[in-house]
């Protein structure tokens, strides 16, 4: 009998739809941080980013939330993130591997991490990445590094090997968490902990699957057969031209 209470991972719910971090926070107790992006934003038709980000703050219950930076200049970027810092709470801010134009933000990380700033470090999808960073980081700093293996896994590379490379590097420093990011599937938390992951976050459609961990497979297969019967009748299919059941 799986039970998510007992993984080791840790489970994030990257959204930015705060009604659902209220309701998923009540509800699913193993739900231990929040991830954001950009995008996310975007598609909830958010409006004023700081204002969102510290009612974010406010409904998450203290848990570890991440809020991005957005430009695309360094020493901006910086700036951005020490202004999302001093909104307090426990957040951590997203700084991606490289700007638009392919240069390291790896001084941005080292400046960050020195003067305690908690960082999520971004859009990274390659081992050569996490080592490209990694003495960059001030260790007495907690960190977030953020593998994107769904997407990985969308190039039609297992990310499975790339992970648990990732993890065996990262054993080198105490206060840098791996995470799992771009989650596609339930699997995915389980995959995630057998790389030695700590964190995993996933989207709430993901977890609209949770209520089918533990299913017996026999009464899933029927439950499917019943749905393709029940949808070809409501559609008035009918090849061999009888009456309805």
């Amino acid at each position: 009998m799986i039970d998510l209470n007992n993984l080791n991972i840790k489970i994030f719910l990257d959204t930015a739809n705060l009604d659902k971090i209220k309701n998923l926070l009540t509800n699913y107790p193993f739900i231990k941080g929040f991830t954001t992006n950009p995008s996310l934003m975007h598609k909830e038709g958010v409006k004023n980013y700081e204002e969102f980000c510290k009612e974010a703050l406010n409904v998450s219950s203290n848990l570890p939330i991440s809020f991005e930076v957005f430009s695309d200049d360094l020493k901006d970027m910086e700036e951005e993130a020490r202004i999302i810092h001093s909104w307090g709470g426990n957040s951590y801010v997203k700084i991606p591997i490289s700007n638009t134009k392919g240069n390291s933000t790896s001084d941005v990380i080292s400046n960050l991490t020195k003067d305690g700033i908690k960082i999520n470090v971004t859009a990274i999808f390659t081992v050569d990445q996490i080592t490209s960073i990694l003495d960059f980081f001030n260790d007495a700093t907690p960190s977030i590094v953020s593998v994107f293996a769904g997407r990985i896994a969308d190039s039609g590379i297992d990310p499975i090997k790339i992970m648990s490379e990732c993890s065996k590097i990262l054993k080198s420093k105490k206060n840098i968490e791996l995470l799992w990011a771009s989650s596609r599937e339930v699997l995915n938390i389980f995959q995630a902990e057998k790389t030695n992951s700590q964190i995993i976050t996933i989207a709430p459609e993901i977890l609209d699957k949770i209520k089918f961990l533990n299913k017996d497979l026999n009464e899933f297969s029927l439950e499917t057969v019943n749905d393709f019967f029940k949808d070809a009748n409501s559609a008035g299919f009918n090849i061999l031209k009888k009456d309805p059941q």
